[in-house]
C-alpha cells in the first residue's frame, strides 16, 4: 500500500509540473505570429513571370485571402493597395482592410502573390 501510494504521489506531482510547460509551449506559438492591421506595409512575393508584372499595377486594389483546414478552403480577410515595384519578385503594398499574417496570398485574376512582411 505505502508503494502505491508513493507512487500515485509521484504521478500526480508530474502531472501538475508538466501541464503548465505544454500551455506555455501553445502560448508562445502564438505569440509568435505577426499580424499587421490596416496601415501597415508589406511586401507582395511573385515568381517573376511577366505575367505577374503586367497584371498588376501601382494602386491596384488586391484581395488577400488565407488558406485553412484541412481542405485548403480560402477565406477572404483583407485587401491592399499596391505601391511600388521592389526587384524583381517583390511589390510593396499597404493594408487597406482586414488583418494579414505573414503567408496569406493576395489574388489578382490569375495571380497569386504571398505575403510577407515589409524589412
Amino acid at each position: 500500500m505505502k508503494k502505491f501510494t508513493v507512487l500515485f504521489t509521484a504521478a500526480i506531482l508530474s502531472m501538475v509540473v508538466a501541464m503548465p510547460l505544454a500551455a506555455y509551449a501553445g502560448e508562445k506559438k502564438v505569440r509568435s505570429e505577426v499580424v499587421m492591421k490596416m496601415g501597415s506595409k508589406l511586401h507582395l512575393f511573385h515568381s517573376g513571370n511577366v505575367e505577374a508584372q503586367k497584371e498588376i499595377a501601382i494602386g491596384d486594389l488586391i484581395t488577400v485571402y488565407r488558406e485553412s483546414g484541412k481542405t485548403r478552403q480560402q477565406k477572404e480577410i483583407g485587401q491592399v493597395k499596391v505601391l511600388s515595384f521592389i526587384g524583381e519578385h517583390y511589390f510593396e503594398a499597404e493594408i487597406i482592410k482586414g488583418e494579414i499574417k505573414v503567408g496569406d496570398i493576395a489574388k489578382k485574376d490569375a495571380t497569386s502573390l504571398l505575403v510577407q512582411p515589409a524589412k
